[in-house]
């Protein structure tokens, strides 16, 4: 198992939410962003037990159902089995729309698009409860403590910046190395 799949597999709390997502029987999934770096640099600072990410992002790639209101049923469905907890789930087969970028193959492929080298990881626990680790760019800069922007995030410069000092990440993981 790699190292992100064994701190993912650590923490009750993460299971049990890859559990709930996992009854949606959703094509392509996994959850990604923040509830994967967050607990992995939580994890290399010694935090324990990890801090509550801000939203559960639940990503999927279904080019059948391009609907918001799906989007909404399954958070609805996430909200009965764990209440309270901030769910997002987002159809990657419509995410191009609002990039204004071509249809994206697959939820792979979707995350290679997002502004940090560091956010495009995500994990999905599968039928025997084994963990795959969804990684299109690598985990190499996640596992070093390293961030950086994707080729895409070079192209959002100004948006990534934003990003790194609205989220407060060099004050709340002060061993992570930001480079251009």
């Amino acid at each position: 198992m790699s190292l992100i799949a064994d701190i993912i597999a650590q923490d009750p709390v993460a299971m049990k939410q890859l559990r709930a997502a996992r009854t949606l029987g959703l094509p392509d999934w996994c959850i990604a962003a923040g509830f994967v770096r967050n607990r992995v640099w939580d994890h290399f600072h010694g935090i324990v037990p990890p801090r509550a990410p801000a939203d559960i992002d639940v990503i999927y790639y279904d080019a059948g159902d391009l609907s918001k209101e799906t989007e909404q049923a399954h958070e609805a469905a996430l909200d009965c089995l764990l209440p309270s907890l901030p769910w997002q789930v987002r159809n990657q087969a419509r995410m191009h729309i609002w990039k204004n970028l071509p249809q994206h193959r697959d939820t792979a492929d979707s995350m290679i698009y997002w502004l940090e080298s560091v956010t495009g990881i995500g994990v999905r626990l599968e039928a025997d409860d084994s963990l795959t680790v969804i990684a299109p760019l690598g985990t190499d800069d996640l596992l070093n403590l390293r961030c950086r922007p994707t080729p895409f995030g070079r192209t959002k410069r100004h948006e990534y910046d934003e990003r790194i000092a609205s989220k407060r990440w060099r004050e709340l993981w002060p061993k992570v190395v930001f480079l251009d």
